[in-house]
């Protein structure tokens, strides 16, 4: 499911997205934008990202992929496996953009970033209409999984298959839309609202803050972990949707909405709304009311994570990847230093009122820390998944400098004993330094692990190779100084 090379037609609000989010998981990127302020706009939509990606999860992030601006179309696709077309929504542009990656690439699957136009009319011109699919994303794309996957009457259904896992691997939640329908499944749903909404404003029946706050307040709270019909389903109480729509199925039939209709958006009207959205904001401008928005989005995405629900669960399962590929650790590490088992940036929601990090904080480094070593070691998900683990069993952490939100710090561990001569097999023995990115010592963690069946949670010897792997290392880390700190006592000092 993974590809190397990627190019990006267009560097707007969703293009600019798509790059973020394909640069943060290792595809290298070539962009094309004929605006002259696109290597500006493409920074600031970075720098978002890059803020929102330093808080979204504590696994460690893999190695980013490069990325350029295209000086053509035909520069930008060249050698790219995957064309992403998110160009403005009009038939023409994007079908004489097709033609002209066409004609110098005739292999990468091209997708299309389209809100709502259908592939059939979208791939209706092209020379090789199989390869054209549309992979429909939601802004910020960087942030948000949901990503929507429709085929044309053309469409190879392997691309789509295809599809599914290449944007799975990105952390997103693939949705296959399997009727082709003008505005697919959830801009006809999102529609239905905005029209809603168009018509309270021109009726004078509320203003954009009021009709903002009906939902951000209420439904909006639901549908970030259910959608409207598991939420009507519980409106219904013990008798479900069946309940439900005995209560309040007639109530359709009255005249509540105007969906068949929407309203002349006039320039009085554009006024009016414009003016209202402008004074909501305050004095907020769009890039600080992104990083507001990214920020809430983070913390719903990880209270849901916590709960294994919706868009939580999407989340979880990449975080699982990452740390599955172990991003920071070297394939083959130089035993002759500590091992540099962790690299991250202090997430803001790990801070107490100081702005510091929480002390409770520090095990969480050093527990990822100790992950990261036993991936090293082979003790990896699927070892843990066949029943055996290492289960900490005695630390001692000592706190020796500060060290504040979005700081850059890293963790060097130094195995101290484990399955070598004179050790106990049973037993793994770890020194964590944890430095900040300038090289001062923050803390140090002294710990030791026990190895277990678990089925029986009772202590047992690793498995051949994870022994053997850890005597290797530590076996070389014997001929290292002892880090200063080992075997104190608490109130020892210094």
């Amino acid at each position: 499911m993974t590809i190397h090379k990627a190019a990006i037609l267009g560097g707007g609000v969703i293009g600019g997205g798509w790059l973020a989010r394909l640069i943060e998981n290792g595809v290298e990127v070539s962009l094309f934008d004929p605006d002259p302020q696109a290597e500006r706009k493409l920074g600031a939509v970075l720098a978002n990202a890059e803020r929102a990606y330093s808080k979204l999860t504590m696994a460690p992030r893999g190695a980013r992929g490069a990325w350029a601006l295209a000086g053509s179309v035909a520069e930008a696709v060249a050698g790219a496996e995957l064309v992403v077309e998110a160009v403005p929504e009009r038939l023409e542009i994007k079908r004489r953009v097709y033609a002209e990656v066409e004609a110098v690439n005739a292999e990468a699957i091209i997708a299309s970033s389209t809100s709502g136009i259908m592939p059939s009319e979208l791939q209706a011109e092209m020379a090789h209409p199989e390869r054209l699919i549309v992979a429909h994303p939601f802004n910020p794309v960087y942030l948000l999984p949901l990503v929507e996957l429709v085929a044309g009457a053309k469409t190879d259904p392997a691309h789509i298959d295809w599809a599914k896992g290449f944007y799975a691997g990105l952390g997103m939640h693939p949705l296959h839309c399997r009727v082709e329908v003008p505005g697919f499944l959830s801009d006809r749903l999102q529609e239905a609202l905005w029209r809603e909404a168009l018509w309270l404003l021109h009726d004078k029946v509320a203003t954009a803050d009021e009709i903002d706050t009906a939902i951000a307040y209420g439904p909006g709270l639901r549908w970030a972990q259910m959608g409207t019909m598991q939420t009507y389903h519980l409106a219904g109480g013990e008798g479900g949707m069946r309940a439900m729509l005995a209560m309040f199925g007639p109530c359709l039939k009255w005249p509540w909405t105007k969906l068949t209709e929407v309203p002349e958006l006039t320039p009085d009207l554009v006024d009016l709304i414009g003016g209202q959205c402008e004074a909501q904001s305050g004095d907020l401008d769009p890039r600080a009311l992104e990083t507001i928005r990214d920020d809430n989005l983070i913390a719903i995405m990880q209270a849901l994570k916590g709960n294994g629900w919706g868009a939580g669960r999407t989340l979880a399962a990449y975080e699982r990847k990452l740390f599955a590929q172990g991003a920071v650790k070297p394939a083959e590490p130089d035993l002759a230093k500590p091992i540099r088992t962790v690299e991250m940036r202090v997430p803001p929601d790990w801070t107490d009122y100081n702005n510091h990090m929480n002390e409770a904080r520090y095990g969480q480094v050093f527990s990822d820390a100790t992950d990261a070593l036993m991936r090293l070691i082979g003790a990896d998900g699927d070892y843990v998944a066949g029943g055996l683990s290492y289960f900490t069993a005695e630390c001692h952490i000592r706190f020796l400098d500060e060290v504040a939100a979005l700081e850059p710090v890293h963790v060097e561990t130094q195995v101290l004993g484990g399955q070598n001569p004179g050790s106990v097999g049973k037993k793994m023995h770890l020194f964590h330094s944890l430095h900040h990115g300038d090289g001062r010592l923050l803390a140090t963690g002294e710990y030791l692990l026990i190895h277990v069946n678990l089925d029986t949670r009772s202590a047992c010897e690793p498995a051949p190779a994870v022994g053997a792997r850890l005597a290797e290392i530590a076996a070389a880390h014997a001929a290292l100084p002892q880090p200063d700190g080992v075997g104190r006592a608490v109130g020892q000092r210094r």
